[in-house]
């Protein structure tokens, strides 16, 4: 598959060769779905917690005896039906994370770039460098020219002074390929890699 490289000043760069086996393949809607749904469990913090009857402060004294009163019969001030009571069944602190095989991971993410491959909406860049002196208002007018509303930029290393420049643009993320992944290639619209992260691609999904 021969995709043209472009520069961010939208000049021509030449082309690469992409493999069909990364960026040709059947997009699996349902393996990405899989995949994202096993990486929004493993952001989650699960550090909600509310206290249950054994939990609450309170005494432990049974409130008033068992029959004679009139009043239905209740064993502790705790119970959830009275005010300051546990909760019954409320949520703890726990792992929301589990586990998911690499080869389905590994399918997501070849589906996910074969996907923006097929709409069109996959650009290979020369380089993600912004140049000597570059300011973040320049390089948002370089986005701006190229047409991009909503990409991400995936490198074999995160240039520095490029991540600075585009650290405060709404909706451009810059991500090693290491760190390239399904859930954020499907929230953006366009998906920029350079030649140096197209290598790093290979390497990572041979």
């Amino acid at each position: 598959m021969q995709v043209k490289i472009i520069t961010l000043d939208n000049a021509d760069a030449g082309e690469i060769e992409l493999p069909e086996a990364l960026f040709g393949a059947a997009a699996r809607a349902d393996i990405m779905a899989r995949v994202v749904h096993w990486q929004l469990a493993k952001r989650r913090a699960g550090t909600h917690k509310v206290k249950g009857m054994g939990e609450v402060s309170g005494t432990t004294k049974k409130p008033y005896r068992q029959k004679g009163t009139g009043n239905a019969r209740q064993g502790s001030l705790r119970a959830p039906q009275f005010r300051k009571g546990g909760i019954v069944h409320g949520p703890v602190v726990r792992d929301h994370g589990y586990s998911l095989n690499k080869k389905v991971r590994r399918l997501g993410l070849i589906s996910a770039l074969s996907m923006k491959a097929a709409e069109g909406k996959l650009v290979v860049l020369d380089a993600a460098a912004p140049g000597e002196g570059a300011k973040t208002g320049a390089m948002a007018a370089k986005i701006k020219a190229l047409g991009w509303t909503s990409v991400l930029v995936v490198d074999a290393a995160v240039d520095e002074h490029f991540g600075r420049v585009v650290s405060n643009l709404p909706k451009v993320q810059v991500l090693p390929t290491i760190g390239a992944n399904v859930y954020d290639i499907l929230k953006h619209d366009t998906l920029a890699v350079t030649r140096a992260g197209i290598e790093a691609l290979k390497e990572r999904l041979a």
